[in-house]
């Protein structure tokens, strides 16, 4: 599985994105799912209804209900790790949705990520040293 970050989704759903056209290529390229949170989700949602309006945000709910992407799901055993890493990335500053990828890198053993947010994803270490891989820019 693949991480998705909210970019990423704004990126598909607006052919105005600088990063549309890449974006969906990458996607038809993919031999694999994507994944992403719950907070990415409630991101994603907040953002396609204030740029694109209604119709986008009801378009990505439903392309997660004929099974486009999975969502992992965040436990109460994250909540430390994740005001750790908030903690140590205070200076970009990390949000809870960035944190919630974090997580599902460290879940996954990998941070292979489709994301427009190069700096914070170029910093951000997955299990203290692991860069993340950006398969949308980096490419």
């Amino acid at each position: 599985m693949i991480i998705a970050d909210t970019g990423f989704w704004l990126a598909l759903a607006n052919r105005k994105d600088h990063h549309h056209d890449r974006a969906g290529k990458v996607l038809a390229s993919l031999g694999e799912g994507l994944v992403t949170t719950w907070p990415v989700v409630t991101e994603t949602c907040y953002l396609l209804l204030e740029r694109l309006g209604p119709l986008s945000e009801q378009r990505f709910l439903a392309s997660f209900a004929h099974g486009a992407f999975d969502v992992f799901d965040l436990r109460r055993e994250d909540a430390p790790r994740i005001a750790d890493l908030m903690a140590v990335y205070a200076n970009l500053p990390m949000d809870l949705a960035d944190a919630s990828l974090v997580i599902l890198a460290e879940h996954l053993g990998h941070g292979r990520i489709l994301s427009t947010d190069q700096r914070d994803f170029h910093a951000y270490r997955w299990k203290q040293r692991r860069p993340f891989e950006n398969l949308l820019l980096d490419a």
